[in-house]
């Protein structure tokens, strides 16, 4: 097991690593100083008041359509609104610099700001303080989420997004759709207590997200079908939803993920794998220092999730995963156990490792651990390669493991926030996962 003083220096060498994990190079092929060499396109140049009441959407598409083919479109410092949404579509060599707070004022559906085949792109804050505040409250005390996503990237080449924060989306906060060889990091995104409020989906290729903060009461950041070449560390899922992948269906196609350094404090669970039939793969996944602490659940890779609809297909086949060093606590052990491997019976997963996983619980002197259809190596996993159907097993435990206690860390919410009042914009803190500074600088910082 890695002691914290290992893992940051771990943390400090991962650069010189990725490219062993991903399967090339990540981010926009030439920063954002060369771009602005070009040519720098300021919004306020092209009608755009920071009032906190003047639509700016006009102003930043005709900003957006003199820098397109090469150069920088700047949010200076300011309040902003807007009431249409953007989409950014066909630009090369440009990158969109958001120093200023963009308000939601419009009440359609879609996405507020949406990126599309581009290459070469990056969206970042100088500052560290430019935001996007969607206002979600105003939807949900109503009991809605019909609003718009924050932030989507689609089909988007060679590119980053990184040092912004996403606050209070009406409905889902960032969306990264068929891309390639993308970057996000230095991000905190902050939503309502309120399902359908996903903080990041990735189904794309080669895709490094690190060093983000998560509040909601969804998904964290989660993987989806197709994906390929996914490295996620250094998350703190922070009153959410927590990590996961899923929910699978048909022709599933996931391979070669990891997930490194996660903090989950207060969510749903720590990492889980949702689908219920449907049909494909998912393998060669890597789910490593992990601590978690009051999550209702912590490891589950549940093949027959009760929440989705049953999908034809005799199950997604899960194989090679491996899953190693867990600590924490999760909130009762004998309700929820700290592991749930439950995969379909017509297609049993298999290679299935968990190696130093010493979680207890906080409720309660007693937790279990559970499997059914699954082969491999720790707990009440079977082993073997005839890999038949079996009946759920239940291990029950009475005593603490050793080496179970994890840190916490500053940022830890003492509440959720709720669905009827404005969310404020975070300041973003100094670390993403205890004892590990981020990757990359964060933006502003001395």
């Amino acid at each position: 097991m890695y002691s914290f003083s290992s893992l940051l220096t771990l943390a400090v060498a991962l650069p010189a690593l990725v490219a062993a994990e991903l399967s090339g190079k990540v981010g926009p092929t030439t920063s954002h100083a060369t771009k602005a060499a070009i040519k720098t396109c300021d919004i306020t140049k092209y009608g755009a008041v920071a009032d906190g009441k003047t639509d700016i959407s006009t102003a930043l598409n005709s900003a957006f359509t003199a820098c397109k083919a090469g150069g920088v479109v700047v949010i200076p410092t300011g309040n902003y609104a807007m009431s249409q949404w953007v989409k950014l579509a066909n630009g090369n060599n440009w990158a969109l610099q958001l120093d200023g707070i963009i308000t939601r004022t419009g009440t359609d559906a879609g996405n507020m700001l949406m990126i599309e085949h581009s290459n070469n792109f990056e969206m970042f804050s100088s500052t560290g303080k430019g935001a996007i505040q969607g206002n979600g409250y105003i939807f949900h005390k109503q009991g809605s989420i019909s609003g718009p996503r924050l932030l989507r990237v689609w089909d988007v080449t060679n590119w980053s997004v990184h040092d912004i924060s996403l606050v209070d989306s009406p409905a889902f906060h960032f969306s990264i759709d068929t891309c390639t060889n993308g970057e996000v990091y230095n991000m905190a995104i902050r939503g309502g207590n309120e399902g359908g409020l996903d903080g990041i989906d990735v189904w794309s290729n080669n895709i490094w997200i690190h060093d983000v903060m998560v509040t909601n009461k969804d998904e964290c950041v989660t993987v989806k079908s197709p994906s390929k070449n996914i490295l996620v560390e250094n998350v703190h899922c922070n009153w959410s939803g927590g990590c996961g992948m899923g929910s699978f269906g048909t022709d599933t196609a996931v391979s070669n993920i990891t997930y490194r350094n996660i903090y989950t404090w207060s969510s749903n669970q720590m990492f889980m794998l949702k689908s219920n039939g449907g049909s494909g793969s998912v393998s060669n996944v890597v789910l490593e220092n992990f601590i978690g602490h009051g999550n209702a659940y912590s490891l589950t890779l549940d093949e027959a999730w009760t929440s989705m609809k049953t999908i034809a297909g005799n199950g997604v086949q899960l194989s090679n995963f491996q899953i190693s060093n867990w600590t924490g606590t999760e909130a009762n052990g004998k309700a929820r156990g700290p592991v749930k491997v439950a995969c379909a019976a017509k297609a049993p997963c298999h290679d299935i490792s968990i190696t130093d996983f010493s979680m207890w619980t906080e409720s309660g002197t007693s937790q279990f651990y559970s499997c059914e259809n699954a082969y491999g190596s720790g707990f009440c996993l079977k082993s073997g390669t005839s890999y038949a159907a079996y009946a759920a097993t239940t291990q029950w435990v009475s005593k603490a493991p050793v080496g179970y206690t994890a840190p916490t860390m500053a940022a830890d919410l003492k509440t959720a926030f709720g669905t009827t009042q404005s969310i404020p914009i975070p300041t973003m803190p100094a670390s993403f996962f205890p004892g590990v500074l981020p990757i990359t600088k964060l933006a502003g910082s001395k």
